[in-house]
């Protein structure tokens, strides 16, 4: 039989899944693969096999010495680059583009119930926001497993993608996912207020003010026990140094 050639809508499609599932679950037997295979007329494999492709272009796992797939073609790469360089407008597009596959509008994949009402480009702008946040917080609780970086919670609903660059004042990495760490609520809330930080060789530093709380057991229990400890690793999109870095800076202002 001969080989169908990838085309730039199936191979956004197949971006969309790798941001969306673990590195570790990648795999034919996946029902996030075996659906996508149906939706586009492939099969399990070559979608495995293509995710592991694109994983040969992630940089964060070239940098832990992750190889994925070879044999990846130019396009896969031209398509990633696009993708990778322009995430607010390719989330936007692929989330639309899978909802045209799915034969849905995007109300119908994710909760749009409170922007009810609203109409012309405020509504627009806002179903974008929206589906742009809800694809970051799937790619990065993914890439941690759905698991906390910190202690190791495995409660999807206490989980949160925390943005390690501040959403508020960094619009150019809002959607990176070398800017995200897997949290739990509370230690979200921590990292937010600059009481806990995560050093380049990822590492969780508390800052003084808890340190003088140190009798407290909560305290002690949530925060001491875990300083100076190397966190949960992400299995793809690793924190970029820079915005750690920028982080430990206000954090040592702070403290």
């Amino acid at each position: 039989m001969e080989r169908k050639n990838w085309t730039r809508e199936e191979l956004i499609l197949a971006i969309n899944l790798y941001c969306k599932i673990p590195f570790g679950k990648i795999n034919k037997n996946n029902p996030e693969v075996i659906h996508l295979a149906k939706l586009i007329g492939r099969t399990p494999s070559s979608i495995s096999f293509k995710l592991g492709n694109f994983g040969s272009f992630d940089p964060s796992l070239k940098e832990r010495g992750v190889g994925g797939l070879p044999n990846a073609g130019k396009l896969d790469k031209e398509v990633w680059d696009e993708f990778y360089n322009n995430l607010n407008e390719r989330i936007f597009e692929s989330e639309r583009l899978r909802a045209k596959f799915e034969k849905k509008n995007l109300a119908q994949l994710i909760d749009l119930s409170e922007l009810k009402g609203l109409t012309g480009k405020t509504r627009e702008a806002l179903v974008k926001h929206r589906v742009n946040q809800d694809f970051f917080r799937a790619m990065i609780l993914a890439s941690y497993n759905y698991s906390c970086c910190i202690t190791g919670m495995r409660n999807v609903n206490l989980l949160l993608a925390s943005h390690i660059s501040p959403w508020s004042s960094d619009k150019e990495n809002r959607l990176n996912p070398r800017n995200g760490l897997c949290l739990n609520a509370l230690h979200d809330r921590a990292f937010d207020k600059y009481l806990i930080t995560i050093t380049p060789n990822f590492k969780l530093k508390v800052s003084k003010k808890l340190k003088t709380e140190s009798k407290n057991k909560t305290i002690q229990e949530n925060f001491l026990r875990f300083d100076e400890q190397e966190i949960i690793l992400p299995q793809k999109f690793l924190p970029d140094e820079k915005f750690l870095l920028l982080h430990n800076k206000v954090f040592a202002e702070r403290n």
